[in-house]
């Protein structure tokens, strides 16, 4: 019989199978991650590469968007004599959207990078293969592992990125507006509500699952030698960012909804 023609597209045959493939591996995921061996171990050993070896850049830019904002805010209140909301203004931006946007941005570009380029590197150098002659699972040893120290690693750094931010925007304030710490405090955290600190963390565990899945789901298909590899780590950053973006937008109308409710 001859074969049949899609009526689409190559490149919508490409997407939708790449979408179907996504689903079909985030499935996976949460088939294993509730079957035993956990590889505790691992699990500890992933949270320590993804969560302490990001201080160093998460504390530089989170102070330093602390500072900027900070100075970028200051002319536009200052032109209505309301340079005393500064710490209020700079709370809450970083608490709903900057604290946890840029700490997934900084772990998309360092964390999700290696993590597609590692994993690509096992799978055209066959070591994946190797594990599944020696009676590991490779996908529950590798991605379910990988997924599960950025998911719970990326709220963390968001708290602390949030804590730099703070720092850097009171030093600035205390540098302009001579204002003291406990008024910086006192005025930042008046207009925070319980919503604004349960949104900023389910977001934060949502851009890290995101972050961890794609690109696990790069390496692990990775092919072509070395090529792949790269292409492996590219598309892991730079599909990564494309769904935190979405995802920041889907979740900032969700907590609008609920704000309005």
């Amino acid at each position: 019989m001859p074969r049949s023609r899609s009526l689409l597209s190559p490149g919508v045959d490409r997407f939708l199978a790449a979408v179907g493939d996504g689903s079909e591996f985030v499935v996976r995921f949460f088939g294993s991650f509730w079957r035993p061996p956990w590889h505790v171990r691992e699990v500890i050993r992933q949270c320590f590469e993804v969560g302490v070896r990001s201080l160093p850049l998460i504390s530089l830019t989170g102070f330093i968007t602390g500072i900027v904002f900070t100075k970028q805010s200051r002319p536009s209140l200052a032109a209505f004599g309301a340079t005393s909301w500064l710490p209020s203004l700079i709370t809450l931006a970083l608490v709903r959207s900057l604290a946890p946007l840029v700490t997934a941005l900084v772990c998309t570009g360092r964390v999700g990078s290696s993590i597609g380029a590692e994993l690509g590197s096992m799978k055209v150098t066959e070591q994946i293969e190797a594990m599944e002659v020696s009676a590991i699972n490779p996908f529950k040893y590798l991605v379910v592992t990988r997924t599960l120290a950025t998911t719970l690693m990326v709220p963390v750094l968001t708290i602390y990125c949030c804590f730099v931010g703070l720092t850097g925007s009171f030093l600035n304030v205390a540098g302009n507006e001579a204002q003291s710490l406990q008024a910086f405090v006192k005025s930042g955290f008046a207009q925070i509500s319980f919503l604004d600190l349960w949104s900023s963390v389910a977001k934060s565990f949502i851009f890290g699952f995101t972050i961890g899945i794609i690109a696990c789901y790069q390496g692990f298909h990775a092919s072509k030698g070395t090529e792949g590899v790269g292409r492996a780590a590219n598309a892991s950053v730079v599909l990564a960012m494309f769904a935190v973006f979405i995802e920041e937008v889907l979740i900032v109308q969700v907590i609008h909804w609920l704000r309005s409710v």
